[in-house]
């Protein structure tokens, strides 16, 4: 029997053969239909419970099975896996839409959310109506049939492109390598960033070294690297993804993309895109999210052009460079900073070796929210360098099972992301608990070395163990509010908050200890990292918001007009440009974050959360930062509750008060 249809708690992934896929998805789409049916075919009056609850429950077994496929496409993907997902995503959006435009389903539901007054809910229960009333609404259940007709279309043909959008990006970043036979190209490099490509090229039977665009191998190169043409080379190769003369090229599939949402929310009753998403969200709209990114921005720029400026000026001295370009930035950056700080990221890695950092986010969570972790070898993985943990409460009551997937291989996608193998919910009775995953892409081991953390890694690491965190302590009854199923613009408060933590002499004392003697990071080193950390803190602001502004003009007007990719870009920019445009290069055309990966009219959240994260770690510093009584405060009202709530219900509940900027400019040092 296909091992993705039988009953099981977790994955099997070593029972899995790609073939099993197909037939498995289509029969579970069958099963969630006569679960669909069950509900429609009542003949009862709709009650909360036969249509509201009925319906969260269904789709269980389909969830599994696509959540296990999507999670290997993105960590473990090939060819044959991505094929699959060409051919799936349209069947998973044509399911979505039998639901969302089922006339019957609908009705029953809008009975329910009609008389939701009278049926003294709790504010889980009333979150669960608004929220499925919504999906209907916000998806065609009001439009007339052939409206409906034509947002099926779109919903299919904008599944298929956001794929093919990662796959082009994904080719993109495996097609290139540069091949060093010369050690003199090496110059500036440190040692473990040498050794790494050296064991790349070996992998690969080649003499001297192979750099990458994977981030390991691309970051510590432009960073350190003395040689500018190189850097010049491989930054270009980078900023070339999907904007190139070739098979990969992505420039009309983003406007495709942009032009299809636009058209979506057009026959949804919406402006635009961004006014579709945002109704949704704690911004609420795009004007409230394009005066917050500017207040910021008048805050930051001042700051950015004076640091750029002093930048320009180093570089001349030091090299005698007549204009700062892209690639000499994180170069002479390093060096400035160096000089400032007389900090050197080289020195910090040994303090971090992965093991080391991987106990101490352990033991702060432990001291934070009681929680242990234990090391579990008889679960099944999908890949060998995957590690497996149960986490369990102070009592000993099972939490959660923790997968962490931490070095990059052909077949994973750059950067690092929280997902999740099996959602939390109370079905029966039972609390069943969820299986949660974190994926990074961090410096390997050598055959000298154990993997040594940038100070970089390790806050990323952290981050996406926040995000864990939040899946890991859900505590709700319906698996649709569950965990991280929150507004997007709040989802990312646990995982940048918990980001804090590194910058403290007390976390850190924990595990940043040298690999070889045990000796704790010294306290000037610590100092130094604090004080660094709000380092080009303009410039790095105006970075993110010309991001979070570029998604909103991609997502907030109407796209029909757009030609050029690049000449759209320009425009964009020309307010928070600091650096020479490179012709050869895009943004858009492998922001993945925007065209595959959900954050379309969604950036800005990042810096949205970063106000919530300054402000919720104010209150840790003012109560001390392993206070119990603040932790129980953000676990119980934050990481419990999912997305029972309002965010800022929840939020002020945690706090006392709304959050204010005012925390995040000080941290950075705009103030």
């Amino acid at each position: 029997m296909n091992p993705l249809l039988k009953d099981f708690n977790t994955a099997p992934f070593s029972k899995i053969a790609n073939s099993d896929y197909k037939p498995a998805i289509k029969e579970a789409i069958q099963i969630a239909k006569k679960e669909i049916d069950v509900i429609v075919e009542n003949d009862e009056e709709p009650t909360f419970e036969n249509t509201t609850v009925a319906l969260d429950f269904t789709g269980e077994k389909l969830n599994r099975i696509t959540s296990i496929f999507f999670n290997l496409n993105s960590a473990e993907t090939n060819d044959e896996i991505q094929k699959i997902a060409q051919e799936i995503s349209p069947w998973l959006s044509e399911f979505r839409n039998d639901i969302t435009l089922n006339d019957v389903l609908f009705k029953r539901v809008k009975t329910v959310f009609d008389k939701k007054e009278s049926l003294a809910l709790t504010s889980e229960q009333e979150m669960l109506l608004e929220k499925q009333y919504k999906g209907f609404a916000r998806n065609g259940a009001n439009l007339n049939e052939s409206d409906k007709a034509a947002l099926r279309k779109i919903d299919t043909e904008l599944s298929k492109l956001s794929l093919k959008f990662g796959e082009n990006v994904l080719a993109e970043t495996n097609a290139y390598e540069m091949h060093l036979t010369d050690e003199k190209d090496l110059s500036g490099l440190p040692e473990s960033a040498k050794e790494a490509a050296k064991q790349l090229a070996n992998e690969k039977e080649k003499d001297g070294w192979i750099f990458t665009l994977d981030y390991p191998s691309y970051i510590p190169f432009l960073t350190y690297a003395d040689n500018r043409t190189l850097r010049k080379e491989l930054a270009i190769a980078a900023g070339k993804k999907g904007f190139q003369e070739n098979e990969f090229n992505n420039e009309k599939i983003v406007l495709k993309i942009v032009g299809l949402r636009h058209k979506r929310a057009n026959l949804l009753g919406y402006t635009s895109h961004a006014h579709f998403v945002l109704e949704e969200r704690m911004a609420e709209t795009p004007k409230k999210v394009i005066d917050f990114s500017n207040e910021l921005l008048e805050k930051a720029k001042p700051a950015a052009e004076n640091e750029f400026k002093n930048l320009e000026n180093y570089a001349k001295k030091l090299d005698g460079i007549e204009q700062l370009q892209k690639w000499d930035g994180a170069y002479y950056s390093e060096k400035l900073k160096k000089e400032i700080f007389d900090l050197d990221q080289e020195i910090l890695k040994p303090y971090f070796k992965l093991e080391n950092v991987i106990d101490g986010v352990f033991e702060i969570a432990n001291r934070l929210f009681d929680l242990q972790f234990e090391e579990i070898f008889n679960v099944d993985k999908y890949h060998e360098d995957v590690k497996t943990y149960h986490v369990t409460d102070a009592d000993g009551n099972f939490i959660s099972l923790f997968y962490a997937d931490f070095h990059p291989r052909k077949g994973k996608r750059n950067g690092a992301w929280m997902t999740s193998y099996k959602s939390q919910q109370i079905k029966n009775g039972i609390n069943e608990r969820p299986h949660v995953s974190i994926v990074c892409n961090f410096t390997k081991p050598t055959i000298t070395k154990p993997s040594l953390l940038t100070f970089n890694e390790v806050t990323t690491l952290f981050h996406e163990f926040g995000h864990a965190l939040h899946g890991m302590l859900a505590n709700t009854t319906y698996n649709s509010l569950s965990g991280t199923s929150v507004s997007w613009d709040f989802v990312e408060l646990p995982s940048q908050v918990l980001e804090n933590w590194c910058y403290e002499k007390e976390a850190l004392e924990l595990f940043a200890k040298h690999y070889k003697t045990g000796e704790v990071i010294p306290m000037e080193y610590v100092k130094k990292i604090k004080e660094s950390a709000s380092f080009h803190e303009g410039m790095q602001t105006l970075r993110q918001l010309s991001f979070g502004l570029l998604d909103m003009k991609w997502h907030s007007e109407n796209p029909s007009e757009i030609t050029s990719v690049k000449t759209f870009e320009n425009d964009v920019f020309a307010g928070t440009k600091l650096y020479p445009d490179v012709p050869e290069n895009a943004m858009s055309t492998a922001f993945s974050h925007i065209f595959q990966g959900g954050y379309s009219a969604g950036y800005y959240s990042y810096k949205w959360a970063e106000v919530l994260d300054a402000d919720a770690f104010e209150y840790f510093l003012e109560e001390g930062i392993f206070d119990k009584k603040v932790a129980t405060k953000f676990k119980e009202n934050v990481l419990s509750k999912g997305g029972t709530e309002k965010p800022m219900t929840l939020y002020k509940r945690f706090r006392g008060k709304e959050p204010k900027p005012d925390a995040l400019l000080k941290r950075a040092g705009l103030l």
